[in-house]
């Protein structure tokens, strides 16, 4: 496969151009996800899977691949299959995989859902996606999630909701099942999708206050997955650690990748540094990917001690590694390299186990094989070496569009290549290094936040004249969010009652403003709008 092409390639922008160029390269193909789960079902079936959640469950891919043929086939029986949307909410767990696996084996696309997102942000999702069935959890934890059915099936598309873990399944209402139950007695037919219809439909916050839904092929999804295997070791002893929620698109592909690649994984519900090292001793973990949050919480824990002499690799994404930081996981044993990406292309650029130190925790590393990377000034010529500009892109795992297809135009250059909108350089050895974001999110522990759906809220609360909210630096998430807000005449505010005011929003709790500052005016370019960078850089200089 060669990936030595330039933008004279493409003159114009033009989708089926850049999807024959990977036909040509030999990326796409006319395999689906169903034919790669089918083969994966019964070539991995003996590989080991691992959820770790109130207790363990020891698994494999053939008991989690022969699960997800009967979801399919009860789904079938619904009506569902190719055209249609199933949104599913759940957390790490045999059922999320089973459910993720059943979703696509029907040919229908499937729409992952943070578990974390309240109704404000799932009736959003739901709506645009038109999704025909929600598989969603009866509760986690102190979360009950089936109070908030109701209100879901009264949107117009939403036929059929199941709940996981249901406590009386003998008193659902009419609409809902219960997951325990998607059993009947017929078999699984297989669909044939077309390998260029979307497959995934992964929503982002971005950098507009409604979510936006980036849809995923066939194709560009599967091509992703045969990138994944380049950023870890592969060796004959891996084991791979997953925390990372599976309602993003990074989440989806750790998801899926014991049955695409046979990679032995132990997953968990949620982060909790001690039953991480617990995992990673009792199942000899050799790698895991997060956010320097994640790394720091296990190395600060009391009497670590040999809990982690299993685990050699850690991949950092959303994050630079902080010196200090490096040292420590190097002390441990634990080699630290960095990769870059989006929901709209996965995986951009990473270093590798075997660069240096520099190239590991201070580049985002070179671009993954069939990727290409410009910097481009605002003309859109590209730029020198070592010079910042906004990073664009292309490549086979690059999204096919957005659900609301008005916003393709902007997402691409003339010339076919994708707007990341983040600021970044080469180097002179093609090593890429993020240094700015020209979105206008929050990056909260590796959580993406529109700064825009906070502001929505903020400017609604009865003491606030006007708001923006910007991203504040913080040591333990990497960056919360900041509310800077011009109060209404004699009115006043605290953070204490913006987050009593979240709280009936329906906003995710995690994006609730962290820190607050009351300001008289603005700073304003003369067209009037509201200069966030010289906020940012006045009151919340990077640390």
């Amino acid at each position: 496969m060669t990936t030595e092409s330039t933008a004279a390639d493409i003159s114009t922008y033009d989708p089926k151009a850049l999807r024959d160029k990977w036909y040509r390269e030999g990326w796409y193909s006319d395999l689906t996800c169903v034919d790669a789960m089918e083969l994966g079902g019964s070539r991995y079936a003996d590989v080991p899977v691992v959820y770790s959640g109130d207790t363990i469950r020891e698994s494999t891919v053939g008991e989690v691949h022969a699960r997800a043929v009967e979801v399919a086939t009860a789904l079938q029986a619904r009506g569902i299959g190719v055209g249609d949307a199933v949104a599913v909410q759940l957390a790490n767990g045999f059922e999320c995989s089973a459910t993720y696996e059943a979703v696509l084996l029907t040919g229908a696309t499937l729409v992952p859902v943070v578990a974390i997102y309240g109704p404000n942000e799932v009736s959003f999702i739901l709506e645009q996606s038109r999704a025909r069935a929600l598989i969603m959890p009866e509760r986690i934890r102190s979360t009950r999630y089936s109070d908030r059915i109701p209100g879901y099936l009264s949107l117009p598309d939403l036929e059929l909701v199941v709940t996981v873990g249901t406590s009386d399944s003998g008193n659902l209402r009419e609409g809902v099942v219960d997951w325990d139950s998607l059993s009947v007695d017929r078999p699984y037919v297989k669909p044939a999708p077309h390998p260029d219809s979307v497959a995934v439909l992964v929503y982002t916050s971005g950098t507009t206050s409604a979510p936006k839904g980036v849809q995923h092929s066939h194709n560009s999804f599967l091509a992703e997955q045969r990138t994944a295997p380049q950023l870890l070791s592969g060796a004959a002893d891996a084991v791979h650690l997953v925390s990372f929620p599976p309602g993003h698109i990074a989440g989806v592909g750790s998801m899926m990748r014991p049955i695409l690649h046979g990679t032995r994984a132990v997953y968990m519900e949620a982060w909790d540094p001690s039953v991480a090292a617990g995992l990673i001793a009792r199942y000899r973990v050799t790698s895991t990917v997060g956010t320097p949050f994640h790394l720091t919480g296990i190395l600060d824990l009391e009497g670590i001690g040999n809990k982690l002499s299993t685990l050699r690799e850690f991949l950092v994404g959303a994050a630079t590694v902080p010196d200090e930081l490096g040292r420590r996981a190097e002390e441990a044993g634990i080699v630290t390299f960095r990769c870059y990406g989006s929901t709209e292309q996965p995986t951009i650029s990473a270093s590798r186990v075997s660069d240096d130190a520099h190239a590991r925790t201070r580049t985002d590393g070179v671009p993954i094989l069939g990727v290409e990377i410009r910097i481009i000034d605002e003309s859109g010529a590209d730029v020198a070496s070592g010079v910042d500009g906004e990073v664009v892109t292309r490549g086979p795992d690059q999204f096919i569009g957005y659900r609301d297809s008005s916003l393709d135009r902007a997402a691409f250059t003339e010339d076919g290549w994708m707007h990341t909108g983040d600021l970044g350089n080469l180097d002179s050895k093609g090593r890429l290094t993020i240094t700015d974001r020209i979105k206008d999110v929050i990056i909260r522990a590796g959580e993406t936040i529109s700064s825009g759906q906070i502001e929505d809220v903020l400017n609604q609360h009865p003491s606030v004249s006007e708001a923006v909210v910007v991203a504040a630096p913080d040591e333990r998430y990497g960056e919360v969010a900041a509310a800077v807000v011009i109060l209404n005449l004699n009115a006043s505010i605290d953070l204490e009652s913006i987050r009593s005011y979240f709280a009936k929003s329906g906003l995710a709790k995690q994006k609730t403003p962290e820190k607050l500052l009351v300001v008289e005016e603005f700073p304003r370019t003369p067209v009037g709008k509201i200069r966030k960078a010289d906020i940012r850089r006045e009151y919340f200089p990077k640390m």
